[in-house]
């Protein structure tokens, strides 16, 4: 690393600590209680929802599951009920997907390596990494869109069309920097995704220069919006029939869509279906 380098990590680490002092949000219920049930249940209701629809809804969810034994056991139609008004109700049941293979196979507690918290459902890199950080205070490397955010904002101001692979490389620069000066990884990353959300409504979006950018089709009238319709519809029945799964189909595209819908759903596990019609699986 260049001593020019070096200055300007010093230099945004100093802006990153004065606004986690200033404005970080400290007492959100998972940085209170980071034990790897809680990060994993926030971490997962976190991901594509707002931070004010996620914390009453986190709190219901650990009230009522409070830990890998309860959300394994529990029916799944409880389970999407709980996870009503957070969208993509598929995480609900990756969750309790993950639930089970973590009471069978790794005795209730949630590993503490990457390789196997990837292997379990809906965890991706961005999320094995943060559970390590915020549980295990790990000095991983992951990006997400607010880390990405951060990073695009102070150190490719110039760039266009940026890789991950290159804000990964920052972001190991930066890491090393980090003990008995500023932050420890819990921290650094708290303080990241704070800063991140706070440049979303502060400046024009940083994460148009990333190559991997791409913007999110709208949702009403969306096969997303007709998948979440459907679960949400066998989470209240014990069966319900195609025709009447069928009426949910609020426009032409999902009406076209609408059997391949009922198969991709049945095909990944959600649904099942028999001479009464579909259920929840």
């Amino acid at each position: 690393m260049t001593s020019s380098q070096n200055q300007q990590i010093v230099k945004f680490l100093t802006t990153l600590q004065s606004h986690y002092l200033a404005q970080g949000r400290h007492t959100m219920p998972w940085r209170l209680n980071t034990s790897p049930y809680s990060v994993l249940i926030s971490e997962i209701m976190l991901q594509q929802t707002q931070v004010d629809r996620v914390e009453p809804k986190y709190q219901q969810f650990i009230s009522e599951l409070p830990d890998f034994q309860a959300l394994a056991i529990t029916p799944a139609q409880n389970v999407i009920k709980l996870w009503q008004g957070l969208g993509y109700n598929r995480r609900a049941l990756y969750l309790q997907g993950t639930a089970k293979k973590v009471v069978s196979n790794f005795g209730s507690t949630l590993p503490h390596n990457r390789k196997s918290l990837e292997s379990l459902p809906g965890i991706g890199p961005s999320t094995s990494g943060a559970i390590l950080a915020y549980c295990f205070d790990d000095p991983v490397v992951f990006i997400e869109t607010n880390v990405r955010r951060v990073l695009i904002y102070h150190f490719c101001t110039d760039e266009d069309n940026i890789s991950d692979s290159q804000l990964t490389a920052t972001l190991e620069s930066i890491l090393l920097m980090l003990p008995g000066q500023y932050f420890t990884p819990q921290t650094f990353y708290w303080a990241m995704m704070d800063y991140g959300t706070y440049l979303k409504s502060a400046v024009a979006n940083p994460n148009r220069k990333s190559k991997h950018y791409t913007k999110q089709s709208k949702f009403v009238g969306s096969d997303r919006q007709l998948r979440g319709a459907i679960i949400q519809k066998l989470s209240q029945v014990s069966f319900s029939t195609k025709s009447e799964l069928a009426s949910l189909a609020s426009s032409k595209n999902q009406q076209s869509n609408f059997t391949q819908i009922l198969v991709d759903l049945e095909g990944e596990g959600f649904i099942c279906s028999n001479k009464k019609g579909y259920c929840l699986r």
